[in-house]
């Protein structure tokens, strides 16, 4: 009925050789010694959530939402800022500060040199990796999504429309901003102690590393060597220039770093006039359900032949991956795992199986894509680091259908003569098949769902949540969406039309096993405003049905008191603590309820669905990140874009800098006033 509104903790963390400083920076490479959070972890999680020692579940206050210009918190919760966009990460490098931003006089040959050894711009997925024996010392690693023009660069147009069409000449009288660009993206390493003062960068420590869209990477699994990922440059399909687009991303029970290649479509054009003067119909057929652009957003091409599609047809086919880097060894080579299949990865986030596998879990964040599941062939040896070097690498990759019963199938996506995914069907290979990722889950069946974002398996239950951001096309009609026709109507697992407010939908694996093939699933969140005079407030999952579901609707997980959650728009990123709570941070417009900000929900007992606010971000910014310290008294958020709908000439935030200067991306670290965990 709807009332009116009155696994293990698989934090891999740093071997002994973080302290060996005169090792590593001798240039050492990272081999052996790694300990790792694993089952142990996970039973001494579960132990003292049940005897209710150790791990503190204090209830956090919730906050109303706001549109201040301030990051507000919980009662009882502080905040540091840790680092921002451009920000030293070297010493002897100067810093790039918002003062800088307010003129251009700071874009010169030398900038692009700088920001390989400054913070990037707009942070996004963070995976804190802790030393073992030291829980106040450890690496972080970031992702920095992309460029926003008009908060960096002063003196463009108010106007996006104006911005695009004068870019092409903007970027020719700037030539030194495309190479600025490309090392503002990317991922940075950084050590970070903690004090009694707080968290710190230590800049310049040892295993400080920034990966940017131009550092040379390894293609390894299916797709190596492959007819399409052959270029002028690279001949033979095995060494990439480059990351960007990096969105969420992940940590392997080894100790390494998932950064996940997303929107990789806006940095490629001419695809249009490549498209009308090619007779290159495999290559056509390739880029059909990933299509590129015409006009890119950055202009890269303009100076860059490899982002110009008429010249470089086959560059796209070399992104979209997911990118292993190893944070214990910066001398290491970043390597594509082209076995996780090649689409707007958003993250991916693991798990190790009851035989030993471990299970990485994906979405495709784009409207009516799919959900995705790769588990390893081989085991995975905690004794051992470098046998799990290249687990991934080995596997299968699964598509899921969300059947209407509220049970579900992971379907494989592998190659068979005598199966779906042949070569009569345009998959000569199983190369052609993660390449083609998202035309081979069309042809499987797999269910569109509304923008999946996140998806993240509980530490604790193992039990999977998935954030789906929104997707306000889904309308009761067919249609040609994204290179394949569709029905664009509600189904049980997005019920919803003009799912403007979004929605988390838990999977339970058969046995509770993530190597499972079949699963059952339910609605946890229908996202909203329960005080909405207009919401209908759902406390039983029977009652949701497709296309019953108005857009201001709301559903808590089952959650009987209305008065007693937060609103929420557009779930993105997901985390866990080590209680096994949900912590949920969006990415909104700001516009359906306030400013976007981050949520703690529980999953199971008697407060299971009771949803609240404990963060506010500031204008503009969209909450990301949500990476926790394996003791639960940290939690790390990205801040990124703070100011959006400004510019730096007319910035509408002033965030983390204030005194009018424009807003900066940046990290933050919460934790409770009395140290205790969150």
């Amino acid at each position: 009925m709807y009332h009116k509104p009155t696994p293990e903790y698989f934090g891999s963390i740093l071997s002994r050789r973080l302290s060996r400083r005169g090792f590593m920076a001798a240039g050492a490479t990272a081999t052996a010694g790694v300990t790792l959070f694993g089952l142990t972890e996970l039973a001494n999680a579960r132990t003292s959530t049940e005897s209710g020692s150790s791990i503190s579940k204090a209830v956090l206050q919730a906050i109303s939402p706001n549109k201040l210009d301030l990051v507000s918190l919980s009662p009882g919760l502080r905040q540091q800022v840790l680092i921002g966009a451009g920000d030293a990460l070297f010493e002897n490098v100067p810093s790039l500060t918002a003062q800088d931003l307010r003129s251009l006089a700071w874009l010169n040959p030398q900038s692009a040199e700088n920001q390989l050894r400054q913070f990037g711009t707009n942070n996004d997925a963070l995976a804190f990796f802790a030393k073992p024996d030291d829980p106040d010392t450890g690496v972080l690693c970031v992702n920095h999504e992309y460029v926003q023009a008009e908060l960096v660069f002063a003196g463009l147009p108010e106007s996006g429309r104006d911005r695009a069409r004068n870019r092409e000449s903007w970027i020719k009288d700037h030539p030194s901003a495309v190479n600025w660009m490309q090392h503002a993206h990317g991922v940075s390493v950084l050590e970070l102690k903690k004090s009694s003062k707080g968290w710190h960068v230590q800049k310049g420590a040892p295993l400080t590393r920034r990966i940017t869209a131009l550092t040379p990477m390894d293609v390894h699994g299916p797709a190596r060597g492959h007819d399409l990922m052959k270029t002028k440059a690279d001949p033979a399909g095995v060494r990439v220039l480059g990351t960007f687009a990096n969105c969420a991303g992940g940590k392997t029970p080894w100790g390494t770093y998932l950064t996940a290649e997303e929107n990789i479509d806006d940095y490629f054009g001419y695809a249009k006039t490549w498209a009308q003067s090619s007779d290159d119909e495999r290559c056509k057929e390739a880029h059909r359900r990933f299509p590129m652009r015409e006009r890119t957003a950055y202009g890269w091409d303009y100076l860059d032949s490899r982002f110009d599609l008429r010249q470089e047809s086959q560059e796209p086919f070399r992104h979209g991956w997911i990118v292993e880097i190893d944070p214990l060894d910066p001398s290491s080579t970043p390597k594509k795992r082209t076995a996780l299949g090649r689409f707007s990865h958003e993250g991916a986030n693991t798990i190790v199986c009851r035989d030993g596998r471990v299970a990485a879990y994906m979405g495709d964040d784009d409207k009516f894509e799919y959900v995705y599941k790769f588990v390893t062939r081989d085991s995975y040896d905690p004794n051992d680091r470098e046998a799990n070097r290249d687990l991934l690498d080995h596997g299968t990759l699964y598509v899921a259908r969300f059947d209407a019963s509220g049970e579900g199938e992971w379907l494989p996506l592998v190659h068979d003569e005598s199966g779906p995914l042949n070569s009569g069907n345009g998959f000569a290979d199983q190369g052609e098949v993660v390449i083609k990722c998202r035309a081979a889950a069309d042809i499987l069946g797999a269910t569109p769902m509304d923008r999946p974002e996140d998806v993240e398996p509980n530490p604790v239950t193992g039990r999977v949540y998935m954030a789906l951001t929104k997707n306000g096309d889904r309308k009761a009609e067919q249609k040609i969406f994204n290179g394949r026709e569709i029905n664009l109507g509600p189904d049980a697992a997005n019920p919803r039309n003009d799912n403007d407010y979004g929605h988390i939908i838990e999977l339970i694996e058969d046995s509770d096993d993530a190597a499972s093939t079949r699963f059952r699933w339910e609605l946890f969140l229908l996202a909203g405003d329960p005080r909405r005079e207009d919401s209908r407030f759902f406390t039983h999952q029977e009652e949701i049905t497709a296309g019953n579901i108005r857009p201001q609707d709301v559903y808590y997980a089952g959650f009987a008191d209305a008065s007693a959650v937060s609103p929420i728009a557009c779930p993105d990123n997901l985390g866990f603590d080590p209680t096994g709570r949900l912590w949920v941070v969006t990415d909104s417009d700001g516009d359906l309820i306030a400013n976007d900000g981050c949520f703690v929900v529980p999953t199971t007992g008697p407060d299971r669905g009771k949803l609240v606010q404990v963060v506010s971000a500031p204008i503009g910014a969209e909450v990301c990140g949500c990476e926790f310290t394996p003791d639960g008294k940290t939690l790390f958020l990205s801040i990124q874009h703070p100011g959006s709908g400004g510019t730096v000439d007319a910035p509408v935030s002033h965030w983390p800098d204030g005194e009018g200067l424009p807003a900066r991306s940046a990290i933050i670290a919460i934790s409770r006033e009395n140290d205790e965990p969150l």
